[in-house]
């Protein structure tokens, strides 16, 4: 008899529709192209069930409107796909009451989904958007607007692709569920094991090598996941406990992972679907944006590494036991698995003409290739469908959850639109910043951080691009470089008190009190702070294909500042802290880091 746990209906039915929702978007990879009112909906119709449906409901009246959603998004949403063709002859505007009356249930299933995915700070943003565009007109003075009539501004937002079904649920549709896809299958497989035993045989020998472990291994991890929170679970999950054991302080254990786990969000090429939306709102090719985000993302894995290390002295912080440690052979038994599907990805990506889902779609067939065998080379044809059957249900849940999050801030963007709100706070950051630029960055710096402390990083770059990257391009800043300032602050309520979210998450795996956790990850994490300000002065950061050597330059002279700043910032625990000598020191340390990365050479 098979001693592997019998499935619920619900749980197969999740099963199965993951892998709809699977054969869905690897169908559109080749398909060509198709009408995007068809696309879209369908693709918002596949993600109504892992919202309202297969997650668990807090009682029985969620559960109960959940079913309402569904069945009301599902006959919106698919009352626009099949009705394409009409639609389309309507031009964005709405006739009679069933039309307004299903516009408006879908938006409000878009507000729901939302809700469900993100709480509410995301939805409340969506309402007071809608409202403005509803009402804004009775406000006086420059913020008012001339007013729009409902069916066009509900059609635009509903029948059109200025809403619900703009770019933005395109990225969704054509290149993040593809990605996650790709994540998740190959997750499933023997990676996971793969880039611990590099991590844990690459760095696990070191000083303070369980903590180094856990620096490399989220920088894996983030190749694959892109989400905080998930790369904390995941790699902490053995980090954590291997720290503990050799004696860290949990403090120092936790503050080790969530600044680690946080890196995985900027480091390419997923960076949390953020280089997918990047991409499309910049109309450059997806490997622009990768290559711009790598030497950032590098540079806050080494302050981390340099962090970690100082703050190992005088502790006692041991190497991982060999023993415990993986053998090289190992490693390259394991290696593969990790690395083959990656290197099919970059080399169809950059090596030939072919699109970046096209890419992950090479990726995907190798991935799910090595899901057949063990890293033993023995065929294992049950284990394979456990497997593609678990990577498809996590993909689609995760794909879902983006979903949710892009629709509803479609539904902002499409009002800043309509309404030209967008221009009018351009307007207002221009004159409180006084035409200053690094005023403006500052004002933008304060939004992502407030508004990051709700939304996912994804959500907050969105809606902060929308409304300040306008104005940070107009003070001069590269669009480029704007995106990817934005989208880095959009991190910092990840280890910023008071919210800290993977602050939280490590904290609570160790029984580590968390304020003392926020602290050490505030000074391991100060490359998140500093790195966008120096490709801002040095935009040749991002820019390692253009002029390589003022890129290369740019690299090792923030290396060096990052470095004497964690210096200053990261004492060693047990270190004599309060001698003249060594307060001097790190001082003149910190100033001489920050003078290296501040002031420009001309």
């Amino acid at each position: 008899m098979s001693d592997r746990p019998s499935l619920s209906l619900l749980d197969r039915l999740a099963v199965a529709w993951g892998l709809v929702g699977a054969g869905y978007h690897l169908y559109l990879i080749f398909a060509g192209l198709l009408p995007n009112l068809i696309t879209r909906p369908l693709h918002v119709l596949l993600a109504l069930p892992w919202i309202f449906l297969f997650a668990r409901a807090s009682g029985p009246i969620e559960r109960v409107t959940g079913w309402l959603a569904l069945g009301v998004g599902t006959v919106g949403t698919l009352w626009v796909a099949l009705d394409r063709d009409a639609l389309v002859d309507q031009y964005g505007a709405l006739e009679g009451p069933v039309q307004i009356g299903l516009s408006i249930a879908l938006i409000l299933v878009a507000l729901e989904m939302g809700r469900r995915a993100v709480k509410w700070i995301l939805p409340a943003v969506a309402i007071f958007a809608l409202l403005y565009g509803l009402f804004g007109s009775a406000l006086p003075g420059e913020f008012g607007h001339p007013g729009l009539p409902i069916e066009s501004f509900l059609g635009t937002l509903v029948i059109s692709e200025g809403g619900l079904w703009g770019p933005l649920t395109g990225i969704s549709v054509d290149v993040v569920a593809v990605f996650v896809l790709l994540g998740s299958i190959v997750g499933a497989g023997e990676a996971g094991r793969a880039f611990m035993a590099l991590a844990a045989w690459s760095a696990g020998g070191l000083r303070a090598g369980a903590a180094k472990v856990s620096v490399v291994a989220s920088a894996l991890f983030g190749s694959i996941s892109g989400s905080a929170s998930a790369n904390v679970a995941s790699t902490g999950a053995f980090t954590l406990p291997t720290m503990r054991k050799l004696g860290y302080p949990p403090s120092l254990a936790a503050a080790v992972e969530a600044v680690a786990s946080t890196g995985g969000q900027i480091m390419p090429p997923l960076m949390g679907a953020g280089a997918f939306v990047m991409a499309e709102l910049l109309a450059r090719p997806y490997t622009d944006i990768v290559t711009a985000a790598l030497l950032p993302a590098i540079l806050f894995f080494l302050a981390v590494w340099v962090g970690i290390d100082r703050m190992a002295l005088g502790a006692g912080l041991k190497p991982i036991p060999a023993a415990d440690r993986p053998s090289g052979r190992e490693v390259a038994r394991l290696f593969p698995f990790f690395a083959l599907p990656f290197a099919v990805l970059l080399l169809v990506l950059f090596g030939t003409s072919r699109t970046a889902q096209q890419a992950a779609g090479a990726g995907i067939a190798v991935a799910l290739a090595l899901l057949l065998i063990d890293d033993r080379l023995r065929l294992d044809l049950p284990r394979f469908v456990t497997r593609a059957c678990a990577a498809t249900t996590e993909a689609g849940r995760q794909t879902a959850a983006i979903a949710a999050i892009i629709i509803c801030a479609g539904l902002i963007v499409g009002v800043l639109n309509q309404t030209g709100l967008g221009v009018k706070i351009t307007s207002a950051i221009l004159a409180i910043s006084g035409g200053q630029l690094w005023a403006a960055l500052l004002l933008t710096a304060l939004a992502c951080l407030v508004l990051g402390m709700e939304v996912p990083t994804t959500a907050a770059y969105v809606i902060c691009i929308a409304v300040a990257g306008p104005a940070l391009i107009e003070l001069g800043l590269p669009p480029l470089v704007a995106h990817l300032f934005v989208f880095w602050y959009a991190l910092l309520s990840t280890i910023t008190p008071p919210v800290c979210g993977t602050v939280f998450i490590a904290a609570g795996m160790v029984d580590a009190p968390w304020l003392a956790t926020a602290g050490r990850a505030l000074r391991l994490g100060i490359g998140l702070y500093l790195v966008p300000i120096a490709f801002v002065i040095q935009p040749a950061l991002i820019d390692p294909t253009g002029d390589t050597l003022a890129a290369g330059i740019a690299f090792l002279r923030v290396a060096v500042s990052l470095w004497l700043i964690a210096f200053a910032l990261a004492q060693g625990i047990g270190e004599n802290t309060v001698g003249i000598r060594h307060i001097g020191v790190r001082t003149l340390s910190g100033i001489s880091g920050l003078a290296l990365l501040l002031v420009p050479i001309t």
